[in-house]
């Protein structure tokens, strides 16, 4: 009972984050790639209930920022032009899950700009980026997953039940695949392909080169729960009363992997977002003006960037929530999976 509350608890808070991200556009005031030169790294506005004189407002306000004289990135706060933070404001246009069109954003402030988060060196909201940024790399964790699960699930399914000489094949291959360093190997390959590529393609490049190496582990683990069902006593009956290699395979044993499957998933998506930020982070990954959480973190590699302008850390920290909760939903699904301890 323990193990389904917290599974429950886990899914619950991994459901409403990935909500968010997938509602960035209602949830974010601006358009991720929209440019205001006027406000470059400016730093995160606060938002307040006590105006300066101590009155509370039902609204909140914020306090807009203004240049200081003669500088072109250090701000003050305006307190004498207090600005209420409006709900429910229209705005840039966006697809609501990618598909319906809307222009309705959570909040806003009409005019002058809000930035939660701050801004980049574009003037670009770091918060509305950071939420779109997410998106990205989510999915591309979560299809490279699918996809290096779906390989696993393939051929570690064949090589078990099959057995002999295409068995041996096969999981020397997986330990080849194991043994090498996949994070350079990313990066040898990335490289030798064309960097002027359209966001689209390099998006699908990740995730395929991504997907395409994971499988190995996946696989031996899908193999060794093949092997164990395959000889249940249940199996042996079907496979008297004559039932086919493949009604075996879909009916009673594939099944038995499922929650190995589940887990491997809710390990290897985490892996796979570190994968594509890190791909993102050193310019082989999606590219400008596109957000995702790896070239959001990439301007840290300026100096400058990494001593003056604390806020454009965020993003990393934006990653922590998702992280912990999928390795607290593979403990879960392993835990559910091994069953109450007599």
């Amino acid at each position: 009972m323990r193990s389904r509350r917290k599974l429950i608890v886990c899914l619950a808070i991994l459901g409403g984050l990935h909500f968010v991200i997938a509602c960035a556009g209602f949830f974010s005031p601006y358009d991720p790639t929209t440019q205001n030169r006027d406000w470059p790294y400016a730093p995160p506005m606060r938002i307040h209930w006590f105006d300066a004189a101590g009155h509370f407002h039902l609204r909140p306000f914020f306090y807009p920022l203004q240049l200081h004289e003669g500088a072109f990135n250090e701000y003050q706060q305006d307190t004498t032009h207090p600005v209420t933070l409006n709900f429910f404001m229209t705005g840039p246009r966006y697809r609501l899950l990618g598909i319906l069109p809307l222009h309705i954003h959570l909040f806003g402030a009409g005019d002058t700009p809000v930035f939660l988060l701050g801004s980049d060196s574009y003037g670009r909201d770091l918060f509305s980026r950071m939420l779109f940024g997410g998106q990205i790399s989510l999915l591309a964790g979560l299809l490279a997953a699918g996809l290096a699960l779906s390989f696993g699930l393939v051929i570690g399914s064949l090589a078990a039940y099959l057995g002999g000489w295409g068995d041996e094949i096969l999981m020397r291959l997986a330990e080849l695949f194991l043994a090498l360093p996949w994070l350079y190997l990313l990066f040898a390959i990335r490289a030798f392909l064309p960097l002027a590529v359209s966001p689209v393609e390099a998006f699908l490049l990740i995730v395929i080169l991504i997907g395409t190496v994971g499988w190995a582990r996946p696989a031996r683990l899908i193999r060794s729960v093949v092997l164990s069902a395959k000889e249940r006593d249940y199996v042996r009956a079907a496979r008297g009363f004559g039932a086919t290699g493949g009604y075996l395979l879909r009916r009673h044993i594939l099944p038995e992997t499922l929650s190995v499957m589940l887990t491997q998933a809710a390990i290897l998506v985490p892996q796979y977002v570190l994968a594509e930020v890190t791909l993102s982070f050193l310019g082989l990954g999606v590219p400008e003006p596109v957000p995702s959480w790896g070239n959001l973190l990439s301007s840290l590699q300026q100096y400058s960037v990494l001593t003056s302008y604390w806020w454009m850390y965020l993003p990393s920290f934006a990653m922590v929530p998702f992280f912990v909760g999928y390795l607290i939903l593979a403990s879960a699904l392993q835990e559910r999976a091994e069953g109450p301890k007599i």
